[in-house]
């Protein structure tokens, strides 16, 4: 394994030819990477489903330990590809795995949105089914590509995307959080979708019911929440002419982090 912290990557690094990797983007607070146990799972989990050559984890953890010690608030990425070799797809059967670690600026325009909510859209663009990669957040992020490129014709500040058979699965920056009536849902991903690192935090702590979600179901919903390991839970203000109750999905919203749901 090798750790790199300069933007450049060779041209023959599978990652680049054929998106054969996979990464994790998390908050920095005071020297510190939160959630960091969900953070390093999820590069197990995708190190082991993709097949790739065992990492070093305790150099790894080390390394970004170090590299954010003196972050006051930022983000940490790592990126993991294959590395180089193979012919064609078919990989190496040694391959050393290369790994990209990244420090950038907490995104500014967060604060604002925790306190506004988020006024959300559907997304024309659909998700397709890979249940290989469900859940995954490999380098494979072509579809999300298009779907931010449709979102900047929408007068709003993010949109909900439905996969190929009509499910609602996610936002485009996160997972989707569902409450009516004190319980707690979040669309299944068994077919697509990226199962976000800061959901599984509140599924630590809170009974959240994962189950196939429609159109008309998020519109008995009491209110609606997006989530993201960097933007943690922000409430949704508006779902297309869909207005929600602000005072009930601030107190919710509480509650969710709070764990006492």
């Amino acid at each position: 394994m090798e750790i790199k912290q300069e933007k450049s990557i060779s041209s023959y690094d599978r990652g680049l030819l054929y998106g054969d990797g996979f990464f994790t983007t998390a908050h920095v607070q005071h020297g510190q990477i939160l959630l960091w146990d969900l953070h390093l799972q999820r590069l197990r989990t995708c190190q082991q489903r993709l097949g790739f050559s065992q990492l070093d984890w305790q150099s790894l953890d080390k390394y970004c330990k170090d590299v954010c010690a003196s972050t006051s608030q930022g983000v940490l990425k790592i990126v993991v590809t294959r590395g180089e070799g193979g012919r064609g797809y078919l990989p190496p059967e040694h391959a050393t795995p290369t790994v990209i670690v990244q420090t950038s600026p907490y995104p500014a325009h967060y604060p604002a949105l925790h306190d506004s909510g988020l006024r959300l859209q559907y997304a024309q663009t659909k998700l397709g089914h890979q249940p290989l990669l469900a859940g995954l957040k490999t380098l494979n992020r072509l579809e999300q590509v298009l779907i931010k490129q449709e979102a900047q014709q929408y007068d709003c500040d993010d949109v909900l995307v439905e996969d190929i058979s009509g499910n609602v699965i996610e936002a485009s920056v996160g997972n989707l959080i569902a409450m009516r009536g004190g319980k707690v849902y979040t669309p299944t991903l068994h077919n697509c979708g990226i199962l976000g690192v800061y959901l599984q935090h509140l599924e630590r702590n809170n009974h959240i019911q994962r189950v196939d979600m429609s159109r008309k179901d998020l519109q008995a919903m009491d209110a609606l929440f997006v989530c993201n390991s960097l933007m943690g839970c922000i409430f949704v203000r508006s779902l297309g002419e869909q207005l929600f109750d602000l005072s009930l999905a601030r107190k919710l919203k509480s509650q969710l982090e709070s764990g006492v749901l």
